[in-house]
């Protein structure tokens, strides 16, 4: 019987353990024998407390989607709730810079963004993260725009960060930060100039 507070402990180090893994081989080739040595663990100890391979990249995918929460609600924290476009420009960095642009993190993306099309569980939680960032997109436009443009801007915005980070993570030289900024603001001004409030 594992020891009491062990799974707080082994359940991050084999989450760590499949995103160097994936990393390293690749989803397909990760397999539980690979991840648990990784860790440093029996490979018994992956069907415990996740039930297999599956149940281990659903939670690792669940522990990306955590941190990405917390990088843009610790980068908002500091923007005052007036100032909108500095909010959306911080949204915006949190999906390019940090944790997401780890090459190990990008890899696991990839990875579920590839699975989520043929997994229930994974394409809810992708649905949830999209979700996530249309909210938080929202909030900042309806104070800057028209109420009938609100959504679709905040899904040019979001469809602009998703193909701005895929083609960076498939470039050898990875994501230019400060190039994606540049081309979502460029749309961003360009719907102000047209839709904003007066």
């Amino acid at each position: 019987m594992p020891k009491t507070g062990m799974p707080d402990i082994r359940k991050p180090q084999l989450v760590n353990a499949t995103m160097s893994v994936i990393d390293r081989v690749g989803l397909h080739a990760a397999s539980i024998a690979l991840i648990s040595k990784e860790a440093g663990l029996s490979a018994g100890i992956i069907n415990h407390y996740f039930g297999g391979k599956h149940g281990l990249l659903e939670e690792t995918m669940r522990e990306i989607l955590r941190q990405h929460g917390r990088t843009i609600q610790n980068l908002l924290k500091y923007i005052p709730p007036e100032d909108h476009q500095s909010r959306i420009n911080a949204i915006i960095s949190g999906n390019f810079e940090g944790y997401q642009a780890e090459s190990k993190v990008v890899k696991v993306w990839l990875a579920f963004w590839s699975y989520a099309m043929h997994d229930i569980q994974l394409s809810r939680l992708q649905r949830v993260n999209e979700k996530r960032l249309i909210s938080h997109l929202k909030i900042e436009l309806k104070a800057l725009l028209p109420s009938e443009r609100v959504i679709p801007v905040a899904q040019g915005v979001a469809s602009l960060i998703d193909g701005l980070w895929l083609r960076g993570a498939l470039n050898p030289q990875g994501i230019d930060v400060a190039k994606a900024r540049d081309i979502i603001n460029d749309y961003l001004n360009l719907q102000l100039q047209i839709y904003a409030k007066t």
